[in-house]
């Protein structure tokens, strides 16, 4: 880049990217006096417009309760609807029990209402930052150089860099591939995933059947989110609107609203956890670091621990001059990673087998289905089931 100030701009914690992890992490840190600015690529706009899931679970409430941040998971607009669990067009009944504080915030809403805390607090967010660059990663400070709106070359020396910028972000793209280790797990399936100008009714919610999974989901009162179970390969223009809309009544065993569709794609569900997720002075949050399949309906919540555990580490390092939780980091998101990993797969498995035997065959369709009825005679497997329904991406 050229044009670059002789004198950078100076700030303790440069956070490139603007979703639920990096605007979680900002509004942290400026409430405890750690000075941070926050870079993202998109205007404001577009950030609040991306439909996403769906659900912060009961651990990413009690997060933002504590901080002092209740506010931006409470009074959403979005109306959730009622939401079903169907086997071969048979509802099954959720109970959610009365410890379980998990609300529905798609994470559209959850990010404006993360930034118009952030903004009113005196927060530093900088939309339109195109041509983002890290330099100096080894410290003792680093670089986050960017063209802002303008096309003017800005800099930002920090002592730490969050990489919040998702899986095609720049964060961990600067990062050599001989650094980390990339596990990945890909899933004999992949998901239809449909935006429909239909309103929130009945029946909604997820369904197994025969066919292959299907889901029903609102994003508002006139916006609805549909999945459809389908082989790897399978591309969009093999789904017009009236295979869509018969297929999902037909995994649903009863008529479904219909209306315009506005967005389809193909979204193959895999796993990925890269290791370790820092070097040098840079930190890896949320899918920069981690992808979950959307059937766990995890994504948001892992970000929000990533975003937590981050940050203590930082005030502590800022405020006590202690760096242990920073060394630490990687070590203990992982921990966490991983055990959402292993729910995500067992999860993703358990509802896929437990329809479509052409996949994995008749045995372990009845293995699932039994697994299955098992988990609706406990309370606590009723709230999960509750969350996937309104949490899936």
């Amino acid at each position: 880049m050229t044009e670059t100030p002789e004198i950078p701009e100076d700030t303790t914690v440069a956070i490139v990217g603007a979703g639920v992890a990096g605007l979680t992490l900002a509004n942290l840190l400026l409430r405890n006096g750690v000075s941070c600015v926050v870079v993202e690529k998109h205007r404001r706009a577009y950030v609040e417009r991306r439909q996403r899931a769906g659900t912060v679970d009961t651990r990413g409430v009690r997060l933002f309760r504590a901080w002092g941040l209740g506010e931006v998971v409470e009074g959403n607009p979005v109306t959730e609807g009622a939401g079903g669990f169907f086997i071969d067009g048979e509802e099954l009944p959720l109970d959610t029990g009365e410890d379980d504080e998990s609300l529905f915030c798609p994470q559209q809403v959850l990010v404006r209402n993360l930034t118009d805390v952030f903004l009113r607090e005196g927060g530093d967010l900088r939309h339109e930052a195109a041509d983002v660059a890290l330099e100096h990663l080894q410290g003792p400070r680093s670089l986050v150089r960017y063209r802002d709106s303008t096309g003017t070359a800005r800099a930002i020396a920090c002592d730490y860099v969050a990489g919040c910028d998702g899986s095609h972000g720049v964060s961990r793209a600067s990062i050599p591939e001989s650094a980390l280790t990339r596990y990945s797990h890909t899933y004999g399936y992949s998901w239809l995933s449909v935006l429909a100008e239909v309103p929130a009714s009945h029946p909604s919610g997820m369904a197994i059947h025969h066919r292959g999974l299907a889901g029903l989901i609102p994003r508002g009162a006139n916006a609805s989110r549909i999945y459809l179970q389908c082989p790897p390969g399978d591309t969009p223009e093999q789904w017009p609107a009236e295979r869509v809309w018969s297929e999902l009544e037909a995994r649903f065993g009863t008529p479904v609203p219909t209306g315009p569709i506005a967005e389809a794609r193909i979204v193959p569900l895999r796993s990925v956890v890269y290791s370790p997720m820092d070097h040098g002075t840079l930190y890896l949050l949320g899918d920069a670091a981690h992808i979950v399949p959307p059937m766990s309906a995890k994504g948001i919540n892992l970000a929000l621990n990533d975003a937590e555990v981050f940050a203590r580490a930082v005030i502590r390092r800022v405020q006590q001059g202690d760096g242990s939780l920073l060394d630490s980091y990687s070590e203990t998101c992982l921990k966490h990673v991983w055990n959402y990993q292993a729910f995500a797969s067992w999860i993703t498995d358990l509802m896929h087998d437990a329809g479509d035997p052409s996949y994995e065959g008749e045995f372990r369709k009845q293995i699932a289905r039994a697994e299955l009825q098992r988990q609706f005679t406990s309370p606590a497997a009723n709230r999960l089931f509750n969350e996937l329904i309104s949490g899936v991406n």
